[in-house]
């Protein structure tokens, strides 16, 4: 996943979304407690056309309870990311430069990294070095020092505890270079880096998870440039050589998820490609997987996470789309069935997303992270009915 790891609501309330603009297909009938439609406006709107956006995450970073917003901007060439704090009712009006310094960023994960408290972030940049950011307590935040030396064609970085010693570590994937994680020593500072992966491979991303029951972190690796993605079975003591494949063994894959999509408890792969249907991979349970359940065309897909958005107890699927619009796909309970209600007119290049309650009431929102245009939030909103005057899909429309 791109962006904050997203809660599962509670059970028993089902709801049907229908997005602002370009209609998906139609709906099944359910009985609907509550229904909801997904909406943007002009004011629903934050950074600057020509920020060219990787990604964005929602987390609290001034301890005030509610989730502010952090972009990751640049990508090959440096613009400054940024913070956007939230007031408590979903609206960002005040927002502020990370800090001072540009640079090509793709990544701006976040968490406690140095255990006293509040929110620090990790900026992951392509051929500069990863930086560490620390934060005051108060959303202020200052550059403190790099994960470690290596300057490297960044895209993605994540945070996990992979040694389960309570401290957040890092982990970078690379395209055309070893991946790598690095342990944290409680302190916000890093160790040398430990490579995982192919050493000469293209890893866009990378999700972790408890593939095989056995209570250690496995990896599962996105790869492009017609390399297999892999999953890297942890052996306990972070060891990653019992490596196998899924897909076609040549998918432009380019972001992963895990999550429970068909209610079995176990972990599931969610893969989306460039220019191929995107797929999702069954798990067994024990590091075996079948093969993939398609949904989607052949978009070009970058970035996607999972979120139980309509409440209705199941994992659905929204994914950032480059040239056409983004999509919410919506499960039928099985994992298998994925009814699709598209975000936006296909105008924007979105390269990363995050979902998140922005708003306190108990659904989640939908932010996209677009290069080259502004970032767009959508809200989570009670439906309006078919009187609506706004296009898009309503119960029983």
């Amino acid at each position: 996943m791109s962006g904050i790891v997203p809660t599962r609501y509670e059970t028993g309330v089902v709801a049907v979304l229908a997005c602002l603009f370009t209609v998906g297909v139609a709906m099944p009938t359910v009985s609907a407690a509550q229904s909801r439609e997904l909406v943007t406006t002009n004011r629903l709107i934050l950074g600057a056309p020509d920020d060219l956006t990787a990604s964005v995450v929602f987390v609290d970073i001034d301890g005030d309870r509610d989730l502010d917003a952090i972009y990751a901007n640049g990508r090959h060439w440096a613009q400054l990311n940024e913070v956007y704090l939230n007031n408590g009712a979903g609206q960002f009006t005040v927002g502020y430069a990370l800090g001072p310094e540009k640079a090509t960023s793709y990544g701006v994960p976040a968490g406690d990294l140095d255990g006293d408290g509040d929110v620090d972030i990790v900026v992951g940049n392509d051929r500069a070095e990863n930086w560490v950011y620390l934060n005051d307590g108060r959303g202020q935040f200052s550059l403190a020092w790099s994960v470690g030396p290596e300057v490297e064609p960044t895209r993605s970085v994540q945070l996990h505890d992979l040694d389960g010693d309570g401290a957040l570590d890092v982990l970078v994937t690379n395209r055309g270079t070893a991946n790598g994680f690095y342990l944290n020593d409680g302190t916000g500072h890093f160790g040398v880096k430990r490579a995982f992966g192919d050493p000469d491979g293209s890893t866009i991303a990378v999700a972790m998870g408890d593939l095989d029951g056995d209570g250690s972190t496995d990896l599962v690796l996105a790869n492009r440039d017609g390399q297999a993605n892999q999953i890297l079975l942890n052996d306990g003591a972070l060891g990653f050589e019992d490596v196998r494949t899924f897909g076609t063994g040549h998918d432009e894959t380019r972001a992963v998820a895990l999550a429970d999509m068909n209610g079995d408890g176990t972990p599931d792969i969610v893969a989306v490609n460039i220019g191929e249907p995107n797929a999702v991979y069954m798990g067994h349970g024990d590091g075996t997987f079948d093969g993939g359940i398609p949904f989607g065309e052949a978009e070009e897909s970058y970035a996607v996470v999972t979120v139980d958005i309509d409440r209705d107890g199941d994992q659905d699927i929204v994914v950032a789309n480059v040239g056409g619009p983004n999509a919410l796909y919506l499960n039928d309970g099985s994992g298998a069935g994925w009814p699709v209600l598209w975000l936006g007119d296909g105008d924007e290049s979105t390269y990363g997303l995050a979902v998140g309650d922005l708003d306190g009431d108990g659904f989640p929102e939908v932010g996209f992270a677009n290069s080259g245009a502004v970032n767009r939030l959508f809200r989570n909103v009670p439906s309006r009915g078919n009187d609506s005057d706004a296009p898009g899909l309503h119960p029983g429309g």
